[in-house]
């Protein structure tokens, strides 16, 4: 914006300039970026839907193991603005949201779950319980559920309590 005084006058304005702005570009030449060889894409591409097809599997075994233990899945994958819940059960009364984590071993595993992620985890729980019409009293508990590179399943029950 553009502001004027007329010291004859006496009077004083301003001005708002016709949008968009163009900004001056520096005289420099721009380098191309290199071309992806089509078979690094390729390998990124069989990479990625691999990793996502182990996601589902680990998650499969999760959803058996509890539902070994009695408790049936309300939801899976639910996505919230914030974050996404991997699985959500409810045992009785206390809602239960277990974040999967398959890796090559449950160290690593342990350790891909920062605190960012897990606040990111807690703020989606707080509106998934919101949009099913409970309040922030209801009992819930945050599972780690991590699958190792044999298959083998470790559930970690109530893992972010260490942040509070």
């Amino acid at each position: 914006m553009t502001v004027w005084f007329d010291p004859q006058t006496a009077q004083s304005g301003a001005v708002q300039p016709a949008l968009p702005l163009v900004f001056p570009v520096a005289d420099r030449p721009v380098a191309p970026r290199p071309a992806i060889d089509p078979a690094v894409r390729n390998v990124r591409r069989i990479r990625g839907r691999n990793a996502y097809l182990s996601g589902l599997a680990a998650e499969d075994a999760v959803v058996r193991i509890y539902a070994g233990r009695g408790v049936a899945p309300l939801a899976r994958r639910w996505r919230g603005s914030r974050a996404e819940i991997d699985l959500i059960f409810r045992d009785g009364g206390t809602f239960i949201f277990v974040e999967v984590k398959k890796s090559r071993g449950f160290d690593t595993a342990l350790l891909s779950l920062g605190r960012a992620q897990r606040l990111r985890i807690t703020q989606a729980a707080s509106e998934y319980l919101g949009q099913s019409g409970y309040d922030q009293m209801t009992a819930m508990r945050f599972d780690l559920a991590m699958m190792n590179d044999t298959g083998a399943v470790e559930i970690v029950e109530n893992a972010f309590a260490e942040d509070e």
